[in-house]
């Protein structure tokens, strides 16, 4: 046997392995400016959040229309006897809830973007047409009265969530009559605001119809509350960009670049709410089967940044796996300080496709930061593989990963699926291109003891 025994640190340093341990520990280092850029995405969110508050607190909140619904005061009489025995006529104050027969709302939802700072934040004013009617309840079938039903102090409630953003004097058509709303909603349970109007006599004939219409400043969403027996409601906008939302979806929908208009249809079995109550029971939760419409940005830049930062780890690995692969195959050696400063460049992507995609949108931004990144690891190469073609190998696989994550990105649903067949081809190359290698003589060791001279 010639030659001399390597120490044990020339033969750590000389090891695939040991090689192989040191990336390692330099990926894990990565991960904590990874883990910052993340806390970083989490805070702008939170900014933007507070914008759209901001906003939507002088504006106008997401509103929701309940309603509207009858409500009538009437009184239960009953005779008792007190202590003495003595028989006692009790009287006591009830009301009787009344939703309509039918109802059809048309609505029209004028949008735009309002600024805080750098954020954007969709408003729109909301021009709403109600009309419908209602019927005369069986009041023998509720146990009441007839000649103790107030109906002269009958009130038509209509919950509205954020009613300071009410534009007009809204009015109702009752009957051939019109009465003015005042502030509040009234005896009308189920609902934390909105407007009420005295409606006197409101069942002279069984069937009564009615309409009203109504301007409201809102933020970001719109949603109605089904209280008829049918309820059909009609929504055009202007904004391109819709998310339907709330226990329905529409029966008809259209959208475009112009706009979007939708129609909801829901019958009184799908509501799962009485039509008549009274107040001796609980009253139903209107709001709580709203639907409507979300006003979304198409590529919400936030949102994006947060989930391609969660491919940072898988990036990493595959371009610090690209840079070895040349070093096993070219039997260069690349100091791991430059792999550092590689990793560095791979960790500021994040941080420039944040910044500019406040600022351009995502999709010019994530173009941006990905060509100066990609430019920067090539020219960088040019000097730590000594040449052009290792330099351009490495400056692609970064391209095409960028253009592999803009993918992912962009396609949630396929996302998973995509990620897992992007391994399994980044693993198919390595196991092709290192086929030959003997792993053995990286270090300059012998792969059988018979092969030592």
């Amino acid at each position: 046997m010639t030659g001399t025994i390597p120490t044990l640190g020339e033969a750590l340093r000389g090891s695939a392995l040991w090689r192989i341990v040191a990336l390692g520990v330099l990926m894990l280092l990565l991960f904590i400016p990874i883990g910052w850029i993340n806390d970083l995405i989490s805070e702008r969110t939170q900014r933007r959040q507070q914008a759209v508050q901001e906003v939507s607190a002088k504006w106008g909140h997401p509103q929701t229309v309940s309603g509207p619904a009858l409500v009538v005061p009437y009184a239960v009489r009953w005779t008792e006897n007190d202590a003495k025995g003595v028989a006692v006529e009790k009287t006591e104050r009830r009301r009787l809830t009344i939703l309509p027969d039918q109802v059809h709302v048309h609505a029209r939802i004028d949008a735009e973007n309002r600024y805080r700072g750098i954020f954007a934040v969709p408003v729109y004013r909301l021009a709403v047409e109600v009309n419908g009617e209602f019927v005369a309840p069986d009041l023998a079938a509720l146990n009441i009265d007839p000649a103790l039903v107030e109906w002269s102090r009958s009130e038509l409630a209509l919950g509205i969530a954020d009613v300071r953003a009410v534009q007009n004097r809204a009015a109702v058509l009752w009957d051939g009559d019109t009465y003015a709303f005042v502030p509040g909603p009234g005896d009308f349970d189920g609902v934390d605001g909105g407007i009420h109007a005295a409606v006197a006599q409101p069942f002279r004939i069984p069937r009564v119809a009615f309409a009203l219409q109504l301007d409201i400043n809102g933020s970001s969403g719109v949603y109605f509350t089904p209280v008829g027996q049918e309820t059909v409601v009609d929504i055009d906008s202007n904004w391109p960009d819709p998310s339907f939302q709330g226990n329905w979806l529409p029966a008809q929908r259209t959208v475009g670049a112009k706009g979007f208009s939708a129609t909801w249809q829901i019958p009184f079995l799908g509501r799962n709410q009485p039509q008549v109550w009274t107040s001796a029971t609980k009253a139903p939760d209107l709001c709580a089967t709203p639907f409507g419409v979300e006003l979304i940005t198409a590529v919400d830049e936030h949102r994006m940044a947060e989930r391609s930062v969660k491919y940072a780890h898988l990036f990493i690995l595959l371009t610090f796996g690209t840079i070895w692969l040349i070093e096993v195959l070219t039997r260069l050696r690349v100091h791991p300080i430059q792999y550092l400063l590689i990793g560095a460049a791979l960790c500021i992507f994040y941080l420039l496709e944040l910044s500019l995609a406040e600022q351009l949108g995502f999709g010019i931004a994530y173009l941006a930061a990905s060509a100066a990144v990609t430019g920067l690891i090539g020219a960088y190469g040019l000097v730590v593989l000594r040449g052009a073609g290792s330099a351009a190998g490495v400056a692609g696989v970064v391209a095409a990963l960028y253009a592999y994550l803009y993918v992912l990105v962009t396609n949630e649903d396929y996302s998973l699926l995509m990620g897992s067949l992007g391994l399994f081809v980044a693993l198919a190359v390595t196991m092709y291109l290192t086929r030959s290698v003997d792993w053995y003589h990286l270090t300059g060791e012998p792969r059988l003891a018979d092969d030592v001279a």
